[in-house]
């Protein structure tokens, strides 16, 4: 007995002396620890102010009800009760009886509220019992942030997530900037994997991150997006994109990229503008006439023939979509009803024996190389060359219609922007500026890609042509004379690997005659031009149409016709002073009319409705009005005995 008790003693004098500091420093460990506190992402801002992303707080609140004095808990609960149940619903007694259960309990961690707001977090605190804080008060907050999208899904992937799809989009390119410095507090162990804070401070508060100010313009985005929409569901589109660009700056104001679930919704599901390289069909025409006319080896004027519509080379057809083709006609007219025959026989003509010209064009115009987004994913466009392997006898012919080549629409939309932008290439931007707390840290300025794609002379012909697709060529049915646009039309066979249809049988590789690109890339106002955009649908349904015209140069007109009537294109200013002769003589007639001294009833069909009624009302009849618009009918009939005071009836219409 004697050596067991020396023995608990030297194990006592061990472990309290020799070995103290070591279990004490376990002891804490295994009872405080340092949490961060994540800082919250930085907000994600439209050009106009309006939030696109933003980080949202959410607590969950608990209650330490052993930390509660007995004393302060009755005399509080049934205040604390009744500001429970305004807030989270429920009686006061409900309240009031499951406090007392937890209380009895000895509960550490008994759950008051889940995913409340940050100002009912703020309204909470100040609640009798959880106003004494952490410790006296039992209060515990459990804080995270959720992103949200306050405009909903529309240009969701160009904005970006903050999930497990990865790092899409302006947020995904910005993470660093955006992500902030996290904080630190200590937190004290209450019971198995529960913790509470020890202090009401924090050890090191969280710094948020840098707000990003996007280009984009809610409105134009939401008159893009739905219609990009409309039409997809229409035709029952597989995929399609939208992107409206300002001239001048490169801003995007309006990026749309809607994908087909199996049960035919639209969601933003690919940054089809940025990502999807494929062959655009008869847009890139205006890239093949731009150097062919630049190079001065044709006019708009110069004749080709057409033939019947179809030819071949090489053993390969080309062929017009208009049957029987156009015969001969100018340059500029091959443009305007995109004759395939005429584009590649004026090429083929020009630059078959020297098609490294050709190409050091396109490299000019931004085809042959990625644009270089922050965001990632931009997908890589192929151009052949000569030198390379893939390179045939037909390549330059193929080419030269769209076909061989593979592009983004964003570099197409980069190319036409420059066309409407008087030859400068600018290069497209969402990004305007960064910020934090609300200061600029940050201005992304209008990045030049090349000064001047073309000569003035080339340009001026160019726009020309593409004014005369809209009033006359191509898109002839989308033209308005409200307002000026232009543009070009593209129609584009898919190619398509081997692959087995619908019925198993497998089908060899190439083009097919059942899925199709339809898309249209212009600008406007057409004289002055102030937005550039193009449009691109996958696979539209063929029984209800594939062209370009019809599937989507109606979502162009439409997104024009809309910014022309919802924001303004330029500031208008007012001259007192200014006359117009057709308005002179309207007002000229009328007064002359009020100057005659009436014996019988005047004919006023045909008059407005306005003008009417003052001219009668004048020469003493009382008048009563049905309908707007111009007098179609009056009850006292011309040339009948004017008497003053009576009722005379006028439909207008």
């Amino acid at each position: 007995m004697t050596v067991f008790l020396l023995a608990i003693i030297v194990r006592v004098i061990n472990l309290q002396y020799v070995q103290g500091d070591k279990y004490r420093e376990l002891a804490t460990e295994l009872t405080v620890r340092q949490d961060t506190i994540y800082a919250n992402k930085g907000n994600v801002y439209a050009a106009d102010g309006n939030l696109l992303a933003t980080s949202m707080s959410k607590f969950n609140i608990y209650m330490d009800l052993v930390t509660v004095n007995s004393d302060v808990f009755e005399d509080n609960i049934v205040a604390l009760s009744k500001e429970l149940s305004k807030m989270l619903g429920k009686s006061v007694a409900y309240h009031q009886k499951r406090l007392r259960a937890a209380k009895n309990k000895k509960r550490r961690y008994y759950l008051i509220a889940r995913n409340i707001g940050y100002t009912d977090y703020l309204k909470m605190k100040k609640f009798p019992i959880f106003n004494l804080g952490v410790y006296r008060g039992g209060f515990i907050a459990k804080h995270r942030t959720e992103r949200e999208h306050p405009i909903g899904k529309i240009a969701e992937r160009t904005i970006g997530y903050d999930d497990f799809r990865g790092e899409a989009g302006i947020e995904g390119a910005f993470a660093d900037y955006m992500q902030g410095e996290n904080g630190l507090r200590w937190e004290q162990k209450i019971a198995k994997n529960q913790w509470k804070p020890i202090t009401d401070y924090n050890e090191k508060e969280p710094i948020d991150g840098h707000d990003i100010i996007t280009t984009i313009d809610v409105n134009i985005q939401d008159i893009t997006h739905h219609a990009l929409l409309r039409r997809l569901e229409y035709f029952e589109a597989d995929h399609g994109c939208a992107v409206v660009m300002e001239t001048a700056t490169g801003e995007i104001k309006a990026i749309s990229n809607l994908g087909r679930t199996k049960k035919g919704k639209y969601y933003e599901k690919r940054n089809y503008a940025v990502w999807e390289s494929h062959e655009p069909g008869s847009t890139f025409k205006l890239a093949s006439l731009m150097a062919a006319l630049d190079d001065k080896v044709i006019d708009t004027s110069t004749v080709v023939d057409t033939e019947r519509g179809r030819i071949f080379i090489h053993g390969s057809k080309v062929e017009d979509s208009h049957r029987g083709g156009y015969g001969k006609i100018s340059a500029g007219r091959v443009f305007e009803v995109s004759s395939n025959v005429g584009i590649v026989k004026l090429i083929r003509k020009h630059y078959d024996k020297k098609p490294e010209k050709f190409i050091e064009k396109l490299d000019t115009y931004g085809f042959t190389k990625p644009i270089g987004f922050q965001i990632k994913g931009e997908g890589v466009p192929v151009v052949p060359k000569p030198s390379d392997k893939r390179w045939n006898k037909i390549s330059l012919e193929w080419m030269s219609w769209g076909y061989g080549i593979s592009v983004t629409p964003m570099q197409t939309l980069m190319f036409y922007n420059a066309v409407a932008n008087n030859g400068v290439m600018v290069k497209p931007r969402f990004i305007k500026e960064l910020r934090r707390q609300d200061k600029t840290e940050k201005v992304f300025e209008t990045e030049v890609l090349n000064s001047k794609i073309a000569s003035d002379e080339t340009l001026s012909k160019i726009r020309k042509v593409m004014e005369n697709v809209v009033e006359k060529g191509t898109a002839k049915n989308i033209y308005s004379s409200n307002f000026s646009m232009a543009g070009k039309t593209g129609t584009a066979k898919k190619y398509l690997p081997r692959h087995k249809d619908e019925n198993g049988k497998t089908v060899a590789a190439g083009y097919s005659n059942k899925h199709y690109v339809a898309s249209f890339a212009g600008f406007f106002p057409a004289d002055n031009p102030k937005y550039s955009c193009i449009v691109v649908v996958h696979d539209p349904k063929k029984e209800k149409g594939y062209y370009g015209a019809t599937v989507a140069g109606p979502v162009f007109k439409e997104i024009a016709q809309k910014i022309y009537t919802t924001t303004p294109i330029d500031n208008q200013s007012v001259d007192d002073d200014v006359k117009f002769d057709e308005i002179e003589k309207s007002y000229a007639k009328y007064d002359n009319s009020l100057a005659k001294n009436y014996a019988k009833i005047p004919n006023v069909k045909g008059m407005s409705g306005m003008d009417a009624l003052s001219l009668l009302e004048n020469i003493g009849l009382t008048v009563k009005i049905s309908g707007v618009g111009r007098v179609t009918y009056q009850s006292l009939k011309k040339g009948q005995k004017l008497v003053k005071g009576q009722t005379i009836i006028l439909k207008l219409s």
